[in-house]
């Protein structure tokens, strides 16, 4: 398999899964470490620009915070992006389960 191909089938997935891990704030490199460590790898030239892209587009809110001596900016999800995340996770889950019924034949 290619990188594209699995790529383009890991696309659509990357929104749910970002957006399903901030209901607590995390900034850029622990939100990283947070998706790797439940086996979600994305690199950092998608994750950023894909934060301050649901970020404009009303789906996460953003803080700066300097407490630990380093500025991060922390994200968590919006009131907006709770009710997309609850579309989305219904659409995927109808999606899962026409895919089963799809792939039956390929166990």
């Amino acid at each position: 398999m290619t990188e594209s191909t699995l790529l383009e089938l890991r696309r659509g997935a990357i929104i749910l899964a970002v957006l399903s891990q901030l209901g607590e704030a995390h900034y850029g490199y622990s939100l990283r470490q947070h998706l790797a460590e439940i086996g979600f790898d994305i690199n950092e030239g998608t994750l950023y620009p894909l934060l301050r892209r649901l970020e404009s587009q009303g789906l996460l809110e953003s803080s700066w915070d300097d407490g630990d001596g380093r500025r991060r900016r922390y994200y968590r999800i919006s009131p907006a992006g709770k009710e997309v995340l609850g579309a989305l996770i219904h659409e995927w889950r109808a999606l899962v389960e026409v895919m089963n019924r799809a792939l039956i034949d390929f166990e």
